[in-house]
Parts: C-alpha cells; structure tokens; sequence
C-alpha cells in the first residue's frame, strides 16, 4: 500500500472515532511531511511496507538538524507517527510497528512566554492588516487557538448574547467564550461596517476564508518591523491572555474553561512569577 493512501485512511479512521477536525488535519500535514522527504529521499513512490525504524529516526534527525525543529515540535511529529505505525501495525497494512522501539524525546519544561498588556497593544497597532488586526485582538480577548479562531462560522458568533461557540476544538470538544466588552465594539464595526460575504466569521474578499499561513507572515512582518526579540505568534496572544486573567486572580478551574483544557495542570503553567512579584515577597520577611 501507498504511505500517501494509508495516511488518508488514517485520516478516515480518525474521524470515525470523533477525532476533532483540527487533529485530523494536524495528523495528516505530519504525516505527509514525512512521505513527502521519504520521496525526496528515495526519488519515487514511497510503499508503507518498505519504511523502516531508521527511516523514521533519521527524518527526526533531519528536522533538528536541517529544519531546527525544537524538542517539542519533533516529539509532536513522532507522537502522530507513532499514533499512525500503532493503528497501521493492529490493522495489518505492515508486518510491524517501526515505532515502537524509538526512545521519547525529551523537552525542557520552560515558562511559556507571553506579552504584558502595553506589549499587546503595542504589537496589535503595528499589524498592516485591518482584518489580521482585528483577528490579533480577538486572540488576545478570547483565548482561543488560532484555528479555533479562523475556523468561526459567522452563525458563531452572537453579540446580541454577548457569546463565542468554538465548536469542535482540541478533543473535538465544544466550548463557549463570552465576549469582552471591548471586544465587542470591534466585532460590531467590522460585521456592520466591513466585513465581506462570507459563512465564515473572518474572511478576506479573494477567498472567503483567511488561513493561518497568512496571519503568521504578518505577525513575522510585524516583528521584524517592531524589532523585538520575543517571536509573537497567535499562541503567545492566547498565552497572554491567560496569563492577564492570573494576573487579575482569576480562578484557575475558569481560566480552564475558557481556554479549553482537560485539565487544570495544563493550565497551571500559566501562573508565572515576575522578579517584581519575587522581590516583593522576599521583602515581606
């Protein structure tokens, strides 16, 4: 069998079980990746039979290498690799699971790094892109995922309600986000004032949609113009904002919510100590 045909029964199989379009999707472009290098590699077709364990090590390998892919990211590649040999190997597409025997990699707990409301603000009025302006704003207000975001239906969004339905996010779980009052008077202008004709929420008047290769290139724009160091993406917006709500001692269990977490540890990781905080508390001896 084809790798390519048996990634896209992977993909059928995945959404069988209720596997959130976005998993699938993340999934799939992993996968095809990696038979896209075998190809490049092998200069033809490549049969799913026909890998190997090496083959799969040396592609990890390349993509720290040769793509500078940090520790996170290669253990996300191998997880839906290893994700897609474990139903391959149960189905009886190959003779073995080439995965199974590869060590985990190991990544460094770091604090994730956010934005200060002055830096949010600051990095949102450089945007040159009213609409992928706008889409920064409701990052930072909302906390949702970048997909999450671009993957609004316009019937999603009530600001009568005052009301956010992310439908299908990470877990294929459905969730709502109120809208801030700020917030609000955004989206207001832009669905009364300029917004084009579209089933989804935001959309550009070429495509209908606005996809997220778009919006990292202007937020790497933006950086490069600003000259920071911090590298601001879409998920530092939606760090920020759980950061802020910690910040104002909102409670963890509805920041959880609101972002969309299984579980609270996930969310703990965003209780950061500044070296004010620190200096204060020493200072209290």
């Amino acid at each position: 069998m084809l790798f390519i045909e048996s990634i896209n029964k992977f993909g059928k199989y995945q959404a069988n079980i209720e596997r959130s379009p976005v998993t699938i999707q993340a999934y799939y472009e992993d996968l095809t990746l990696f038979n896209r290098h075998l190809q490049e590699k092998y200069n033809g077709p490549i049969y799913l039979e026909d890998i190997t364990q090496e083959d799969v090590e040396n592609y990890l390998y390349y993509l720290k290498e040769i793509k500078h892919y940090q520790p996170i990211s290669r253990k996300r590649v191998l997880g839906s690799t290893r994700s897609f040999f474990s139903y391959a190997y149960k189905s009886e597409w190959c003779d073995k699971n080439v995965t199974a025997k590869l060590e985990p990699i190991k990544c460094q707990h770091k604090e994730r790094q956010y934005l200060s409301e002055k830096e949010v603000n600051q990095f949102v009025n450089a945007i040159d892109h009213k609409l992928i302006r706008l889409v920064a704003q409701t990052l930072y207000y909302t906390g949702m995922r970048i997909s999450e975001c671009l993957n609004l239906q316009v019937e999603d969004v009530d600001l009568e309600g005052n009301m956010i339905h992310i439908r299908h996010g990470k877990g294929n779980k459905d969730r709502f986000v109120p809208i801030n009052v700020k917030l609000k008077e955004l989206l207001v202008d832009y669905t009364e004032n300029w917004k084009v004709n579209s089933d989804y929420f935001f959309a550009t008047r070429n495509t209908g949609t606005l996809s997220k290769t778009r919006v990292a290139k202007v937020f790497r724009d933006t950086n490069q113009a600003l000259g920071w160091k911090k590298n601001v993406t879409a998920h530092i917006l939606r760090h920020s904002f759980a950061s802020k709500l910690v910040q104002n001692d909102v409670h963890l269990v509805k920041i959880s919510k609101l972002l969309g977490h299984s579980s609270l540890k996930t969310t703990s990781i965003y209780v950061h100590s500044n070296m004010d905080d620190l200096k204060d508390a020493v200072n209290t001896l």
